[in-house]
């Protein structure tokens, strides 16, 4: 049952920041942001051999499985990165308030 809601939640905050990400600018700056600090978090529990248990499960994140966590996040750190500072909008006109 935990592990239903895990996932329902996941899809609910994932389906959420996508929405988001794709109307502001701004949120895609927050997100290149969380997402270096995670890929960093990650990085670091993969080098320090840690293994994380996931709460109310018996469910164990091994650090194999950190390293690939870790890899991801920083790719969505790179896009977020490119498409909240880098990138231009072309072609949207967006009223200031």
């Amino acid at each position: 049952m935990i592990i239903a809601l895990y996932i329902a939640a996941a899809l609910i905050l994932a389906a959420g920041s996508l929405y988001f990400a794709w109307q502001s600018r701004d949120f895609r700056k927050f997100l290149a942001g969380a997402s270096f600090v995670s890929s960093g978090i990650l990085f670091y529990l993969y080098l320090a051999d840690v293994s994380v248990p996931l709460l109310g499960t018996g469910f164990v994140e091994t650090p194999k499985i950190s390293l690939g966590r870790s890899i991801v996040h920083f790719i969505f750190f790179l896009l977020c990165f490119y498409f909240g500072f880098i990138g231009k909008a072309k072609g949207l006109k967006r009223k200031r308030m």
